[in-house]
């Protein structure tokens, strides 16, 4: 059974930082494609960074770039949302998510439905 734990959310000022982390059991992360996503209220989810199977390749979301990073520790089977310089239009509950279906690309999968399994979020409130 796969399950993906997301911690680390909670409340920080406009221009703070937090650090999301995702604990997998039942999938190894080192070698499937890892995704953040968020969803705002009223809004439809939306990506945020995504790391490709190899680790090799990460990408963001233009209103994340500069800003947000993604990472995973291998030995830990945690992937990690490194988000600073952070915005009050940030604010959103955070996923993660791992595909275990084989690749079609070597890149970053930037389509929710390309994913396999979701955490159940962590929410991220950033006041003004």
């Amino acid at each position: 059974q796969v399950q993906l734990v997301e911690s680390g959310g909670g409340l920080v000022q406009a221009g703070g930082s937090l650090r999301l982390s995702c604990a997998a059991s039942g999938i190894t992360i080192s070698t499937n494609a890892m995704g953040w996503f968020r969803q705002a209220p009223g809004k439809e989810r939306e990506f945020v960074a995504g790391i490709s199977q190899s680790g090799g390749y990460t990408s963001n979301a233009d209103s994340t770039k500069g800003r947000f990073t993604i990472s995973r520790d291998n030995t830990k089977n945690t992937a990690f949302l490194q988000m600073n310089s952070l915005k009050p239009e940030d604010t959103a509950v955070y996923y993660c998510a791992a595909r275990r279906r084989s690749p079609v690309t070597a890149g970053v999968y930037r389509a929710a439905n390309a994913y396999d399994y979701w955490g159940q979020g962590t929410q991220v409130t950033v006041s003004s």
